[in-house]
């Protein structure tokens, strides 16, 4: 890959498509079409590779018994044939809506053009005749078309139906299909075979008036097939210019990507817009092989679905620097909006003390035995073992909490535990591991036991490992259940030590939480008044307290740092949701990322204060990524095959090979880090 194709989104599996509102005038194909060729222009010079058109808009749709006269359905053709003209020279594909008459019938098409020449006709499937539209007056539904083929414009035998799929040889993952309006509202709508067909892109050509309420229902329209299909859907009404004798327009274009609105226009604007999406076709296909009931679904179907009719082409990739711009979020696992963030912590914080009470439940076990540091994870573990007891009815004091100090733990974390252990009413504990870590090391001959200061991977998981020995012993002897607490974000790095360490428990309750994640779980917690004001302080202190794990004495006074050792967690957090959700290659990974953090000027951020927005050249995305992949892929995964029980929290996905990521222990990370070394290492 070169350096102009890693910095320009078509090479990384994305498309700009670009949904047309233009300007009409009722029965005036001659100024309908210049509109049309002047909205495509814009959208080529904007790099978008294909364009869709409202319903019958070279015609204009509410001409209603003026249709069936020759003299506005041959000037329909006069305008067909200057788009064609002067589109030619464009390296785009559009579909353009327009009545029709083949075979002396009547049909709302949607007309597909590649460099001026007709690739194939879309006939609507379920022409409406109810309430304000009265469209069986005029025209045909497609199952009346008496030919498969027509021509038009010079061009002879033009594929013609609701079955044709377009298919674009040289873009993966790209099949295009299109339907006109009604058919989305149908029970049934084409698109949804055409979907197990293989298109990716669909495009509705509607004209739609508009009425109250009408506008959230379309979007829900588009969203939900959307997401059924695993598809793009991009969708246009009629805007400015349509007949207002009886019905009113609002111009409402939107694309949506699984589910998710990636732009949409404004409403009741008095002239034309296009509104520009950039479409992750990976995702799509990626969606597509995990939802194995698609495959399943396509097969009940396999008649419906064979039947469709395949269009080939190709189109030119642009060149040069094109970022994205589609927003891609800095923390995937976290909204920007605060009313999403909110909604999304509460669940998360529930789903986490219900996992942890139903196992309570089970085992018959009243108390709850956690080691606590002062740090992020074990804060967020013991604020939910604490509302656990309560939801359970028990005693805030059945929570057996200990801190066990070690020979890097640092006085704020220490003083915090302490003071949030005694603030939340659980019995506090303390144990200095000092002692028998030094026994561990005259035992096995280590040099820090001779006075010498050698802090090496041994000298780190003789601590970590005291203090899980420990926290089990106080549970045998206490009849309690050790709740683990690191994190999802940990397991991805194999940042735990294995066994008889922070990787095991009894039950992790932030087994599938990230990092970034559980900074703002605190934080809401902090706000929402479930505990009192003295534990919300506390909570806020910790959330500015540098994450370290606390076990080799750092110089100067400055704790030991992980991020330094594997990378900063909001950049691997990033790195994890995208390997681990999508599969990504590592350079389309290094690609978005580049987009959501070259610039901490740009974009939302939530909730961040200034002072702690980061942002990361492609050089340091490379070294992390390199970093995270050769964690993830070659040293880690044994830990994670063989982690405790805990809740799935997210459809970000966890590492349970249980509850969602299944790997061998033994796989070799050669083809993923020979795919970074395709990144840039600068601009």
């Amino acid at each position: 890959m070169q350096r102009e194709e890693f910095f320009n989104l078509y090479g990384h599996g994305f498309i700009r498509t670009a949904v047309c509102v233009p300007e009409v005038r009722v029965s005036d194909p001659a100024f309908n079409s210049a509109e049309t060729i002047r909205l495509a222009v814009e959208a080529e010079r904007n790099h978008a590779i294909l364009a869709i058109f409202p319903e019958l808009g070279i015609s204009a749709y509410s001409n209603e018994d003026l249709f069936h006269q020759d003299a506005l359905l041959s000037s329909v053709k006069d305008g067909i044939r200057r788009i064609l003209d002067e589109t030619a020279n464009l390296n785009l594909v559009l579909a353009v809506g327009a009545p029709l008459q083949v075979d002396s019938l009547l049909f709302n098409c949607g007309i597909v053009i590649r460099r001026g020449r007709i690739l194939g006709i879309a006939v609507k499937t379920y022409p409406p005749c109810y309430r304000e539209y009265y469209e069986g007056r005029q025209f045909r539904g497609a199952e009346e078309a008496l030919s498969q083929y027509t021509d038009l414009c010079g061009q002879e035998r033009i594929p013609f139906g609701p079955d044709l799929l377009f298919e674009v040889g040289n873009i993966d993952h790209l099949s295009l299909y299109f339907e006109i309006c009604e058919d989305v509202w149908v029970p049934a709508p084409p698109s949804c075979f055409a979907a197990m067909a293989g298109a990716t892109v669909i495009g509705n050509l509607s004209a739609s008036n508009v009425t109250i309420g009408k506008s959230e229902y379309r979007h829900n329209l588009a969203s939900n097939q959307s997401a059924r299909c695993l598809s793009a859907y991009l969708y246009v009404a009629a805007g400015p210019g349509e007949s207002t004798t009886d019905l009113a327009w609002d111009g409402q274009a939107m694309i949506y990507e699984n589910g998710n609105l990636l732009a949409r226009s404004r409403r009741f604007l008095d002239k034309p817009q296009i509104i520009y999406a950039d479409i992750d076709l990976d995702r799509l296909a990626q969606d597509r092989m995990r939802m194995t009931s698609f495959g399943q679904n396509a097969r009940t179907h396999r008649g419906r679905v064979l039947s469709f009719r395949r269009i080939p082409l190709t189109v030119e990739i642009p060149r040069g620097r094109l970022l994205l711009e589609r927003e891609y979020a800095r923390f995937p696992y976290i909204p920007a909006d605060r009313e999403k963030r909110n909604r999304r912590c509460y669940e998360a914080y529930n789903i986490q003390v219900a996992g942890l009470a139903k196992r309570l439940q089970a085992t018959g076990i009243r108390n709850a035995v956690i080691g606590v540091s002062g740090g992020l994870d074990s804060t967020q573990a013991l604020i939910v073992a604490a509302r656990t007891m309560e939801v359970l009815g028990y005693s805030r004091t059945n929570v057996k909490a200990y801190t066990m100090p070690g020979f890097a733990t640092g006085k704020k974390t220490y003083e915090n535990a302490w003071a949030l252990m005694k603030s939340l009413g659980v019995e506090a504990n303390e144990i200095d591991i000092r002692p028998a870590c030094m026994q561990m090391f005259r035992d096995i001959g280590h040099p820090f036991a001779e006075g010498k200061e050698v802090y090496d991977v041994t000298f780190e998981n003789v601590q970590a490992g005291e203090r899980t020995s420990h926290l089990f012993r106080a549970a045998n002897m206490r009849n309690g259940l050790v709740v683990g607490t690191g994190d999802l974000s940990e397991l991805a790095l194999g940042w735990s030590t294995y066994g008889v360490g922070d990787q095991m428990s009894h039950y992790n309750v932030n087994a599938s939480v990230p990092k970034t994640l559980i900074q703002y779980l605190i934080r809401w917690v902090a706000a929402s008044g479930i505990f009192d004001k003295r534990t919300s302080e506390i909570l806020l202190d910790i959330l500015d307290t540098e994450i370290s794990p606390e076990l080799v004495p750092g110089s100067d006074g400055c704790l030991q740092s992980t991020e330094s050792a594997v990378g900063p967690y909001e950049l691997q957090d990033f790195n994890t949701f995208y390997t681990t959700r999508y599969g990504y290659l590592p350079v389309k990974t290094a690609f978005l990322a580049y987009c959501a953090w070259r610039d901490r000027n740009t974009g939302t951020w939530p909730d961040v204060p200034e002072n702690r927005r980061r942002q990361y050249t492609i050089g340091e995305i490379r070294r992390w990524l390199e970093v995270f992949l050769y964690r993830f892929f070659k040293t880690s995964q044994f830990k994670r095959s063989a982690v405790p029980n805990g809740p799935k929290i997210g459809s970000g996905g966890s590492l349970s090979p249980r509850g969602d990521y299944r790997a061998p222990s033994d796989s070799e990370p050669d083809a993923w880090l020979e795919n970074a070394k395709l990144i840039p290492e600068s601009e």
